[in-house]
């Protein structure tokens, strides 16, 4: 009885830090959250009240950031350029609600960027609809379908323009570039694409670069300190449980012992 309540106890006072740690929000996840409700509001077209919190989370960001993760320049620009945008979307009187949608999204996946530490990057969720539109573009071409291929090609660029700043914040450089060339040659040679099966290459090009990209998100990035949480408790547990097959081996040794004493005597 006594080792089960030690295995009890050595297991919720592992468990509690994950219960704490959980509930603590810092102040960058707060910010995510008000760029959250912003979107929320604008996708129930109450664009008053996503302009009001844009308005707050720029009075909270100015003396949060600094405090807690100082950003780089790059960062900051994007941070400023991507807020801009969304504040537009939510003052303007005549944009499109998938224009709005749009923009507050990016300045979304942007503070989502900055913010994420734990888990993946809410920019990767997009990684089918980019994918399918540029395979639907690529189809298009090969078929020499010229109409096809310019709207699901927009469509692709549509999306991809929306997880753009973000993918600024987590890919490096030299990779942002790659994509920023083979679509720059894309566009220019829009017309010979159709009907160009080298030109078209670059469209796997650009498709094999970005799955890539998206793959290298998808690897594991919990939290250190979780997972020293769970190595910790695993540990424990299993010391219990050998300690509990020590105890048992003895105890069984020592019956062993007394029936021999028994039958010698």
């Amino acid at each position: 009885m006594n080792v089960k309540w030690i295995l009890f106890f050595a297991i919720m006072l592992m468990l509690g830090p994950i219960s704490v740690y959980a509930e603590q929000e810092s102040p960058m996840e707060k910010l995510d959250n008000i760029s959250d409700e912003a979107l929320q509001m604008v996708k129930f077209h109450r664009y008053n009240d996503a302009k009001n919190l844009l308005d707050y989370f720029s009075n909270q960001f100015a003396s949060i950031s600094s405090k807690e993760r100082p950003l780089s320049m790059d960062e900051l620009r994007i941070v400023k350029q991507s807020r801009d945008e969304a504040v537009e979307a939510t003052a303007s009187t005549d944009m499109k609600y998938e224009e709005r949608l749009n923009k507050v999204t990016k300045f979304r996946l942007v503070i989502d960027a900055i913010a994420t530490t734990s888990h993946k990057p809410l920019w990767t969720e997009m990684e089918a609809s980019i994918i399918s539109a540029l395979g639907q573009a690529k189809m298009a071409a090969e078929k020499g379908d010229s109409a096809n291929f310019y709207s699901n090609y927009n469509q692709f660029l549509s999306l991809y323009n929306v997880v753009y700043p973000s993918l600024k914040i987590d890919v490096p450089v030299e990779n942002i570039q790659k994509l920023d060339t083979r679509i720059s040659f894309i566009d220019e040679y829009r017309t010979q694409i159709v009907n160009n099966p080298k030109s078209q290459q670059e469209l796997n090009n650009l498709e094999t670069d970005l799955k890539k990209i998206f793959e290298s998100m998808n690897e594991d990035q919990a939290d250190p300190s979780i997972w020293w949480v769970i190595i910790s408790t695993g540990s424990i547990i299993i010391m219990t449980l050998s300690y509990v097959g020590w105890r048992k081996y003895k105890g069984e040794k020592e019956i062993k012992k007394d029936r021999s004493r028994d039958l010698k005597n």
